[in-house]
């Protein structure tokens, strides 16, 4: 297969994989890595360094414009990001001295785990403002969001167990590519109590700065391939812009359980296909 050739199928299949990631809320490097990796025959290493590259391109655009509506904490963020960023570099340091076929293994792992949170998330109900957590208060990271009603506050709960949640899913996102979106909604929804749109818009903020602090490794080790990295990152988005118009008009529950199925299959053939190295 010509290069060409072959860097038009990785962008056709990345446009596929952002649809899919958007229209979800997984992220598209859930699909993109098994897809690289599993249909194209890419090193596992090299597939993780080109999603990197897509969940940075791909955060950034979304965080403007969520914390231009208000939604996004960025006190919160912030302070998490210490966590996820320390994690990310620890993850992409693993990555680059582990076997390959120990990075699809847990890969897979991760995929199956993370259909399971997507599947049974369900919002807490958010905390007010006069129950909030002390160290919550004393860092001012309570804070509101819009709402058709006006302007909702909220305060978030178990400061502590969050900040570690998000040190796993940062380790999560360097050593595999993957933004951990779904580890992130759970320590900013489940764990720390933030209304959803809160959470989801705080996670995609961070997700940005996580892949960047990974991606500098990756790099360094020579992991990011430019001619794969870029109709990845390019298919990935223009993926994400057309499932960000779709999913007003979609089934979104029904979709989830569909696309939940096919990643919990493509989880199992990142396992097998890991063993079999």
């Amino acid at each position: 297969m010509s290069t060409l050739a072959f860097s038009a199928l990785v962008f056709f299949g990345s446009v596929g994989a952002g649809l899919l990631g958007s229209l979800t809320g997984l992220g598209g490097g859930v699909v993109i890595v098994p897809l690289l990796t599993i249909a194209m025959g890419v090193d596992v290493r090299y597939a993780i360094g080109a999603s990197l590259i897509s969940v940075i391109a791909t955060s950034s655009g979304a965080a403007a414009a969520y914390v231009r509506e208000g939604f996004t904490n960025i006190r919160i963020g912030m302070l998490l990001e210490v966590a996820t960023t320390s994690g990310a570099v620890l993850g992409a340091v693993l990555a680059t001295r582990l076997p390959p076929s120990v990075i699809e293994i847990i890969f897979g792992v991760v995929l199956m785990v993370s259909v399971y949170l997507t599947l049974r998330q369900e919002e807490p109900a958010p905390v007010a403002t006069d129950q909030a957590d002390r160290l919550a208060l004393r860092l001012k990271l309570d804070g509101s969001y819009p709402t058709p009603a006006g302007p909702a506050s909220y305060a978030p709960q178990r400061i502590p167990l969050g900040f570690g949640i998000m040190g796993i899913a940062g380790t999560l996102s360097g050593l595999l590519g993957i933004g951990s979106g779904a580890v992130k909604v759970l320590a900013l929804d489940q764990a720390m109590r933030l209304p959803f749109k809160v959470s989801t818009t705080t996670s995609n903020f961070m997700i940005g700065v996580t892949a960047a602090a990974s991606a500098g490794i990756y790099l360094h080790r020579g992991f990011i391939d430019p001619g794969l990295a870029m109709p990845v990152m390019l298919g990935v988005t223009a993926g994400s812009l057309v499932g960000a118009r779709l999913l007003v008009a979609t089934r979104s529950e029904l979709l989830r359980v569909l696309f939940a199925l096919a990643i919990l299959a493509l989880g199992i053939e990142m396992i097998v296909d890991g063993l079999r190295l």
